[in-house]
């Protein structure tokens, strides 16, 4: 668990650069924005998120798949984080940015998919 890393990790580097390359800037974990997103656009009002599949829940939501030992101190941590994630979205959403959430493994597998991702969701959002 000590290795783990909140910021600076692998998979939001390699997201990041990708963004560079095709002419972005940003900020890193800026902690002026709620919920201080992995990756802030503030001029375009956009807030990535580069979420492991594991602490934030997806596959205890979809499989209900817990680690084997100390499973209610999990359940409660996994949910926390779940509810967190929402609240944060829906905040952000209400102060009119784009809330994008990608995970760590389509991220490893193709970062240039998920930049075009990015890049979608940033035209829809100019265009009426």
């Amino acid at each position: 668990m000590a290795r783990i890393r909140a910021t600076e990790n692998a998979v939001e580097i390699m997201l990041r650069k990708e963004l560079w390359r095709r002419g972005y800037r940003y900020r890193k974990n800026d902690k002026s924005v709620f919920g201080k997103p992995d990756i802030v656009m503030k001029s375009r009002k956009v807030a990535i998120f580069c979420d492991s599949k594991f602490w934030h829940g997806i596959e205890y939501l979809k499989d209900g798949k817990l680690p084997a030992t100390n499973t209610a101190f999990w359940r409660e941590k996994l949910t926390k984080n779940i509810n967190r994630d929402k609240l944060v979205n829906r905040t952000l959403r209400k102060e009119g940015w784009t809330v994008i959430r990608l995970y760590d493994k389509n991220i490893r597998k193709d970062a240039a998919k998920c930049a075009d991702k990015i890049e979608n969701k940033m035209v829809k959002k100019q265009c009426p």
